[in-house]
């Protein structure tokens, strides 16, 4: 057959030369048919099917391949790869490897680039506390030059107080001070909506680096911080978004906007901390906002239920308290708020929480616990029903004494509270026997 016949002759043209024959051995001198004035093999062409990929060279250099072992070296041999990269032919496999080997060349100047693996593991600048990451996996960015930091093959650091990140090479170029130094010296929010002053007061540059900014985008676009008002440069505003406390407390609006990162920061670090008076600030605020009115009932409770729990074994054994480990400022007053607070009662999640601890201190005092019980009062104005505690819904207590009443009974009686006659009855008795003992 036709193509048994072309097999054969494939097999006399690819011989083994440690196969030939005696008598082919003899006659070295023998030309070999040149392969250029072959034919070329058609597409539908068995023959040059059985022919792939012995034409190919597996042993010439590969696109790009540069020896390089210093800075300078590794600099003319990316150029080179480029004009390589260029010279292909667009979306081949060899441009493609070409690409490969560009990308491994910039990744090892990069490494000589970057300081040694000795330096040191802690670096104290402008108030930041910057300590040296030994993840190698994780892809973050950085707060300096705002570029990717490739933890398999660069050095970064990352601020303990307000997580700055940075590469090492960029540590001395760091302007931005810690946010947290700020948290800790004056810890207050701006509270006025979206303070702007215009360009005109930061002489067209970055509130933060100073570097040239304008409306137009040339040479660097003006980005606003809706929390201090202020214009930044794109690599010190990435517009991320955060709730601003002003609108949150002057609107009753919590939407996020388009901070800077050192406010993003500050934010970050103050949400939960405790500084807002809203009785002060925003007084009106309790009329329309019924959540809070409800929140605020149910702290003032809290409060009133701490005395028993301090003075209780049990509740103390239990660690009744820890409920509120998170809102430590819940068992101390009831007008401070944090930002987080007021997030949470908007979304709804602090009311539910609040009440379920609520619930479970009242069962301990009134239910579980008969130290707890033996505390509470009778209403000494009708002297019936139940055991009476100062923060039942029903009663009310005397600002002097603190003894608890009926409610209905407590504002029905226009006499004083009995328990504070008694009281000055008694001092009153005190101060007559200490007289006549003292008379000669």
């Amino acid at each position: 057959m036709a193509s048994d016949e072309r097999l054969a002759r494939f097999r006399q043209a690819h011989l083994n030369p440690f196969n030939k024959t005696p008598e082919q051995l003899e006659r070295p001198d023998e030309e070999s048919p040149d392969p250029a004035q072959q034919p070329d093999p058609t597409p539908g062409d068995p023959e040059g099917a059985l022919d792939l990929g012995l034409a190919e060279d597996h042993f010439s250099r590969p696109v790009g391949l540069i020896l390089a072992s210093d800075v300078p070296q590794l600099r003319r041999a990316i150029e080179e790869c480029k004009r390589v990269i260029l010279a292909l032919p667009e979306h081949s496999e060899r441009q493609k490897d070409a690409v490969v080997r560009l990308i491994h060349l910039r990744l090892k100047l990069q490494e000589l680039k970057d300081p040694a693996e000795d330096e040191p593991n802690i670096r104290v600048v402008l108030e930041h506390r910057f300590y040296k990451e030994k993840s190698k996996s994780v892809k973050q960015m950085c707060d300096k030059c705002s570029t990717i930091i490739w933890g398999l093959i660069q050095t970064w650091y990352t601020c303990t107080g307000c997580y700055y990140r940075c590469h090492s090479k960029c540590l001395p170029l760091v302007s931005r001070p810690c946010v947290r130094a700020q948290v800790s010296h004056q810890a207050e929010y701006q509270l006025s909506i979206c303070p702007e002053s215009g360009l005109d007061s930061q002489d067209y540059r970055c509130a933060e680096c100073r570097a040239p900014i304008s409306l137009r985008g040339v040479p660097s676009e003006a980005r606003q911080c809706d929390y201090t008002g202020l214009y930044y440069c794109s690599s010190c505003h990435w517009n991320d978004l955060a709730v601003v406390p002003a609108r949150a407390i002057h609107n009753w609006d919590f939407e996020p906007r388009k901070v800077s990162r050192c406010s993003m920061r500050y934010l970050a670090l103050m949400v939960s901390r405790p500084v807002l008076k809203l009785r002060e600030i925003n007084p009106l605020l309790f009329n329309y906002v019924e959540e809070l009115v409800e929140i605020r009932k149910l702290r003032q409770d809290i409060l009133l239920m701490k005395p028993y729990f301090i003075t209780c074994k049990e509740a103390m054994e239990a660690r009744l308290l820890l409920q509120l480990q998170d809102r430590q400022h819940f068992v101390e007053n009831d007008e401070m708020y944090s930002l987080q607070d007021l997030i949470d009662i908007e979304a709804g999640r602090l009311g539910c929480s609040l009440t379920e601890i609520h619930t479970l201190f009242a069962k301990h005092i009134k239910l579980d616990c008969e130290r707890c019980q033996a505390k509470g009062f009778v209403c000494e104005l009708c002297r019936e029903g139940d055991v009476l505690f100062p923060f039942d819904s029903h009663t009310s207590v005397c600002a002097d004494c603190s003894a608890v009443f009926h409610r209905d009974c407590y504002y029905d009686n226009s006499t004083t509270c009995p328990r504070c006659a008694r009281l000055s009855l008694r001092k009153q008795s005190l101060f007559q026997d200490s007289g006549t003992e003292a008379e000669p």
